[in-house]
């Protein structure tokens, strides 16, 4: 018999795909030049955001720019902890103008933001767990910018090197199904090949119990879900892992993102979590 699963509301921060496009190709998805469906996007957009409504989580959003189409992956602009704002610095010259964007909207929002030295990218590449900061490297972030990680919010960071292009961010390799809160043992779910020997063995240490995900379901943005510690918002199309899930304990809610996997994103993408 799985345990029970017990959820707990968040607050979410999110940017409608108003002008989401591909114009660019930063990582292996963009480049295949495929037309982006506007209509298509808005609707799975509002449907990842009216779940979470329905999940009894607060959703707020920042206003979006026209010459921003990646805007919509609210999750790179920062790593919001104990109600610290530490923002982020783009690899990418076309998406640095987005840092202001989102620190002006933090600051309105009453939050102090730290804008880093070092190249780092939010929740793509930072992600808290238990007791840790599991910080990603290898394509975006930098190893430089986990010292200053570190140091911001006092709390442990663990560096993982990515090292597969298709999983340029952390958050498309890994995601956190319990954070370690309300008495729950902390635990992940990732995909083993997209991290070196050594980073995999960091993993296997601290998560004996992760849920292993194939190359298909990650391929599949399955590894780019939510969770509130019962239920899973995950890509319908990571099949293997949705009853892995299941069989767990939790609840999977399957939402269709794939017109922004053209991009390289998903759920957790277009999700920012605000931990005040």
């Amino acid at each position: 018999m799985p345990p029970s699963r017990m959820p707990r509301p968040r607050r979410y921060l999110v940017c409608e795909p108003r002008y989401f496009d591909v114009k660019y190709a930063i990582n292996p998805w963009m480049s295949g030049n495929s037309e982006v469906d506007l209509d298509l996007a808005r609707s799975q957009w509002t449907a990842l955001t009216d779940t979470y409504r329905a999940l009894n989580h607060k959703v707020e959003s920042v206003e979006p720019h026209a010459e921003l189409p990646d805007m919509v992956f609210a999750a790179n602009s920062a790593l919001v902890l104990d109600g610290k704002v530490f923002g982020s610095r783009f690899h990418a010259p076309q998406r640095r103008p987005e840092e202001e964007v989102y620190a002006a909207w933090f600051k309105v929002a009453g939050f102090d933001v730290h804008r880093p030295s070092a190249v780092v990218e939010g929740e793509g590449d930072l992600v808290p767990v238990g007791e840790h900061i599991l910080a990603g490297s290898g394509f975006r972030t930098t190893v430089e910018a986990h010292r200053e990680v570190h140091e911001f919010f006092g709390v442990p960071v663990i560096g993982l090197q990515l090292v597969d292009p298709y999983f340029y961010h952390l958050d498309t390799a890994l995601f956190v199904l319990e954070d370690g809160h309300d008495g729950q043992e902390a635990n992940i779910a990732y995909y083993p090949q997209a991290f070196s020997p050594d980073s995999l063995a960091v993993l296997r240490r601290l998560f004996p119990q992760a849920l292993i995900a194939t190359r298909d379901d990650a391929m599949a943005f399955g590894l780019n879900s939510v969770s509130d510690g019962r239920h899973v918002l995950v890509a319908p199309q990571a099949h293997a892992l949705v009853e892995q899930l299941a069989a767990h304990g939790y609840e999977p809610v399957p939402v269709d993102m794939s017109e922004f996997h053209k991009a390289g994103g998903g759920i957790k993408c277009c999700t920012q979590e605000i931990r005040a």
